[in-house]
């Protein structure tokens, strides 16, 4: 494997932004595999970091270079800071950055596939409900994406008791209002886009059962099972933790690769 930390000039956010890339590596004599990933590229899972992390914590905390090396499937790690993957209402446009420029760089400096049924997107926590909302908002980029203990239901952060959370909630979303209307909202959004006959892409996830986020991901869960989402769902015991993500990664890797050869 290879793992690439590099720096590019972000036309999204209009300022330097770093990236790290895992690349399975190719014998110089394995003529027949090179020539595929030349055409075809190889698969990729954009793997996203949560609230208190960075694009270097999977890399760090867990084996997903191992992991990604059983699985012959690049992994891109973009850095969003503290802004849940969204457009934010008081500052960077950090979902267009990860849904739309992320993947055109990924495609256009590496050897990436491009096509919906190579990618898939994944995140723990803050980066579960990145994963989610990128995924279901962009269907026709997206084959399949998981959530990891994430924060897939956002309505209480606006009533939350600690006092730097709700000024961080208003800045990112605006009102809890603004948020529930919005598309932001996944279970807003699940609903919006049945309706709308969408195909939408398979879903995994999983949360421990003494994470504090596990009431709210029972609440996704559902309401994505109410509107006949493809959700494939695991929990156990479990909190908040890089142990139980490193584990449970391996667990959506086998998944992933598996709905791709579907």
């Amino acid at each position: 494997m290879a793992l690439l930390q590099c720096n590019f000039k972000s036309e999204v956010l209009e300022m330097e932004q770093p990236l790290h890339v895992i690349l399975p590596q190719i014998s110089m004599i394995e003529e027949g595999r090179r020539k595929k990933i030349k055409e075809r590229g190889f698969p990729v899972l954009y793997l996203l970091h949560g609230l208190s992390s960075d694009n270097s914590s999977w890399t760090r905390k867990t084996s997903i270079e191992r992991y990604a090396l059983e699985h012959g499937i690049a992994v891109v790690m973009p850095n969003v800071n503290r802004s849940f993957y969204v457009d934010m209402k008081h500052g960077l446009n950090y979902y267009t950055y990860v849904s739309q420029e992320i993947p055109y760089i990924a495609t256009t400096y590496f050897p990436i596939s491009g096509k919906r049924e190579d990618s898939f997107i994944a995140g723990v926590s803050m980066g579960g409900y990145g994963a989610f909302m990128i995924a279901l908002r962009n269907p026709d980029k997206f084959c399949a994406a998981a959530s990891l203990s994430g924060v897939v239901d956002l309505t209480p952060v606006f009533s939350y008791p600690d006092e730097h959370v709700q000024p961080m909630a208003k800045m990112i979303f605006g009102s809890k209002l603004e948020y529930l209307r919005s598309d932001y909202n996944l279970l807003r959004l699940i609903k919006k886009l049945k309706q709308e006959n969408v195909r939408l892409p398979k879903l995994f996830q999983c949360c421990g059962t003494e994470d504090f986020l596990y009431p709210l991901n029972q609440r996704f869960k559902a309401v994505a099972q109410k509107y006949g989402l493809d959700l494939t769902y695991g929990e156990g015991p479990g909190t908040h933790e890089w142990g139980y993500w490193d584990k449970n990664i391996q667990r959506v890797l086998d998944w992933m690769m598996a709905e791709r050869e579907n």
